[in-house]
């Protein structure tokens, strides 16, 4: 299993060589990812807010290409909910899930 933003960059080779179960990007509302994003960043406080929320916003921008690259690599694009489905449909077919 991989995750991030840069897991769909192996989606190819990992199917090329058989390795591959599924591919997901997740699509979340991206008002509740900014929000999310911001309050974890603010928590941190590890840069001035101005700064986070200018960050936040172009982020938040830049989400739909993000989306669109990674279902480009091959992953698709999924509710959160869906994909732990999927995925505990197959570890429950798996002898060691």
């Amino acid at each position: 299993m991989a995750e991030g933003i840069f897991a769909a960059e192996i989606v190819e080779e990992c199917r090329r060589l058989g390795l591959l179960a599924g591919a997901y990007a997740l699509r979340r509302p991206r008002g509740a990812t900014f929000l999310r994003r911001l309050a974890r960043d603010l928590s941190e406080q590890r840069k001035a807010p101005r700064v986070l929320i200018r960050r936040g916003v172009a982020l938040l921008r830049a989400e739909p290409a993000v989306l669109r690259r990674q279902m480009g690599l091959g992953a698709e694009a999924a509710r959160a909910r869906e994909v732990l489905s999927r995925v505990a449909s197959l570890l429950a077919g798996h002898p060691h899930g």
